[in-house]
């Protein structure tokens, strides 16, 4: 099953895809978040009541798979090797950081690199979309709080981040980074540890790296992020980005007007996005 958000005929709403076509739901549960907190069985049935309604895929706009009022907490040096490759030392606990909707664009959509920067980096990462809320979580129930998987483009503007100590900056420029193309829900993939994530700038392989190595675990996250806030349904976390961002390289490798970034993760998706100039 694949759980979108998408627009069609003005409308922003949200279903699934089923072969080539899409059921809408959000006449059933109004919200994508209530949907998440449903069960795959739940949603199944009811789409297939509303299958004389099927909207053709070609006709619909794929959007970020999040909703204004959800959380988007993203962490940062959680693989070994990316850690080593930026000059830290490995931290006790998880370092976070907050994006907001509008620093994101859907599968297909332009992201954008800034006017005002020349070292707009890729990063590519698995995410975690919580399906039940919680607080104060164990670690060992972790994973029963998640609705799915999807892909992040997460990106960085370098030198913007590298302002003070705090990366906001650089983590939030308009449609900088992108979500998508759907949320896999978490019954089809029983451990995502064992998943695959490969970046791809211009077809060139950048990142390659398996899900094994974070550092502080999918279930870790979860309970270290749910002892200072309510986790609900429809909240994203973004497990971090492996080694190879273009920021290190030598020369360094960042993106600009003409590529195309994608971010793959392995029984998820595909995120494609092609990169295009602001215009002031």
């Amino acid at each position: 099953m694949k759980i979108i958000r998408f627009l069609h005929q003005d409308q922003t709403r949200w279903g699934i895809i089923h072969e080539e076509q899409v059921v809408a739901l959000d006449n059933h549960w109004p919200t994508l978040s209530e949907g998440l907190s449903q069960s795959v069985s739940a949603l199944s049935g009811v789409a297939n009541v509303l299958a004389s309604m099927r909207i053709p895929l070609n006709e619909v706009e794929l959007l970020p798979p999040v909703e204004a009022s959800s959380k988007i907490l993203c962490v940062g040096l959680n693989y070994g090797r990316h850690v080593l490759e930026t000059g830290n030392t490995q931290a006790e606990h998880p370092s976070l950081f907050f994006r907001h909707l509008e620093s994101f664009v859907g599968h297909g959509q332009d992201i954008v690199k800034p006017a005002h920067s020349g070292q707009f980096d890729y990063e590519g990462e698995l995410v975690v979309v919580i399906g039940r809320e919680g607080r104060h979580i164990p670690v060992e129930n972790a994973l029963e709080h998640v609705a799915g998987y999807t892909c992040m483009g997460e990106n960085s503007v370098r030198d913007f981040q590298k302002h003070t100590a705090q990366v906001t900056a650089g983590k939030n420029f308009f449609h900088s980074g992108s979500l998508g193309p759907w949320i896999i829900p978490a019954t089809e993939i029983s451990d995502p540890a064992t998943l695959h994530l490969t970046t791809r700038l211009n077809g060139q392989v950048v990142q390659d790296a398996s899900l094994s190595e974070l550092i502080f675990s999918i279930p870790q996250l979860i309970a270290y992020i749910s002892t200072f806030c309510v986790l609900r349904p429809g909240d994203l976390i973004a497990t971090g980005t492996p080694e190879g961002i273009g920021f290190r390289r030598t020369p360094p490798l960042f993106m600009k007007a003409g590529d195309t970034l994608e971010i793959e993760v392995s029984n998820v998706g595909i995120l494609r996005t092609p990169v295009i100039n602001e215009q002031l």
